[in-house]
């Protein structure tokens, strides 16, 4: 039987873990795709988060001037996503991240957002905002209206062909969702 000391056995996870991670790609690549889902029009302006080597947390790989933010893919996500949202959503989204990152996981993630929208201590924009994302080939266009319902804008609240759609109602997360094969 093989017995392990605790210091061989920390040696052993970090080995697997940095194994697990796959390395990011170059910065350049990141920009490129992560600005993708965004009409031409804001590609060159925006900011875009992505990751470098080493690393776990997003960083800033380019500083934009224009309207919107785009997170680049996760290297060590399986999917492909990429996501742009318009400036005024930062605060929402890096929370988020935060809370994320601090191991917060599921709807409980909303919830803490939600009662810190309720609070005062977070904001939601107070104008309609964007959001453009891609996972794999797949677009997806919302525009978030916090706290929005079937009722205030005439929008169904489930999806119906090609016809946009209220999702979360009366949420601060209330936003508009658009299919993409829409004409």
């Amino acid at each position: 039987m093989r017995v392990f000391t605790t210091a061989a056995l920390a040696s052993l996870f970090a080995v697997t873990a940095a194994a697990a991670q796959t390395a990011p790609k170059p910065a350049a690549e990141q920009i490129a795709a992560a600005v993708q889902p965004l009409p031409e029009e804001f590609r060159a302006t925006a900011t875009v988060l992505g990751y470098e080597a080493g690393k776990s947390e997003l960083t800033q790989l380019r500083a934009g001037t224009g309207a919107f933010n785009c997170l680049a893919d996760d290297p060590n996500d399986e999917r492909v996503h990429v996501a742009c949202y318009h400036n005024s959503l930062e605060p929402f989204m890096a929370r988020g991240r935060e809370l994320r990152a601090a191991g917060v996981t599921g709807a409980r993630v909303d919830s803490v957002r939600f009662a810190e929208i309720n609070s005062g201590r977070l904001a939601m924009p107070k104008q309609p905002a964007a959001l453009y994302s891609m996972t794999g080939e797949r677009r997806l266009y919302v525009v978030y209206i916090p706290f929005a319902t079937s009722e205030s804008t005439g929008l169904p609240k489930s999806p119906a062909g090609n016809m946009p759609w209220i999702m979360f109602p009366g949420t601060p997360k209330a936003h508009i969702m658009f299919t993409p094969t829409m004409q």
